[in-house]
């Protein structure tokens, strides 16, 4: 692994693979059935094409993020390193480079969630500067036609 050249660069579609491995490879990862598809991968770079990143080692997937927004404020999501390549500045770099892209596209703020269990990835938060928020919940709604029909009756 010394002397490897690891590139971070923006995530394309052909990398799918690589980085559902990479998911499926991280203890305690959680991905959903719909939006970590293919297909629910395709849609989410479709409407953000420039701001996902991924660090490449001799071709493998070594780390991810996908990353959005909706105009105004900026999302990481299922941000990863593989365990091997950990401590290696990777991350750091990939957060970077999304950022970078967030501003391109004029998006001044930026937001994660990470579970409270996580504790490296907390750590790692914590390490580089963000803040953690207590002034607010979060909260979600499955969108499926029965929570829907129930939220409406």
């Amino acid at each position: 692994m010394s002397g490897e050249q690891i590139k971070v660069r923006t995530m394309r579609m052909e990398d799918y693979s690589g980085v559902q491995s990479l998911w499926m490879s991280i203890k305690g990862f959680a991905i959903r059935s719909v939006d970590d598809s293919r297909e629910g991968v395709e849609l989410f770079l479709k409407r953000n094409p420039a701001t996902s990143v991924v660090a490449e080692s001799d071709g493998r997937i070594v780390g991810a993020i996908l990353c959005g927004h909706d105009g105004r404020r900026g999302c990481l999501y299922h941000v990863c390193v593989a365990e091997q390549y950990r401590m290696r500045g990777i991350g750091k770099a990939m957060v970077v480079k999304a950022m970078e892209a967030l501003k391109e596209e004029r998006i001044n703020k930026v937001s994660l969630i990470a579970f409270t269990g996580n504790d490296i990835g907390n750590a790692f938060w914590k390490q580089i500067g963000w803040t953690k928020r207590e002034d607010l919940n979060y909260y979600d709604f499955t969108l499926n036609e029965a929570n829907i029909t129930a939220f409406i009756q």
